[in-house]
């Protein structure tokens, strides 16, 4: 994480996906990536997703309103309406500010 996200609000959304239509869901997520980040207040995004379907996608928004009107955004919800019908299992999100970063790189030199 980056430290200079102090502040900033991190929407946490935790899934797991279904085995259905993997290439729509990832042109879907691709859109989404892209949508996202026309958004005012958007500050950035952070996705894993294991073999298992298990997924975290952690989005930072500079404030609670950009986060909400992400939130809210038409193409957002539209997508969301079909993730619930076809791409997920089950999924949670959690909104939280950001108190504290850290980042640490392994410096090349050590691992030269």
């Amino acid at each position: 994480m980056d430290a200079t996200r102090h502040g900033q609000i991190a929407v946490i959304f935790a899934s797991h996906r279904t085995r259905v239509d993997a290439a729509g869901y990832a042109e879907a997520s691709a859109a989404m990536d892209a949508l996202a980040a026309r958004q005012p207040g958007y500050r950035g995004v952070d996705s894993a997703r294991g073999a298992d379907g298990f997924g975290i996608t952690v989005s930072y928004w500079a404030d609670d309103a950009a986060a909400i009107a992400w939130r809210d955004h038409p193409g957002h919800a539209s997508i969301r309406d079909v993730g619930r019908a076809r791409w997920y299992d089950s999924y949670s999100v959690a909104v939280a500010r950001v108190e504290r970063g850290y980042r640490w790189t392994l410096d090349e030199s050590a691992a030269a």
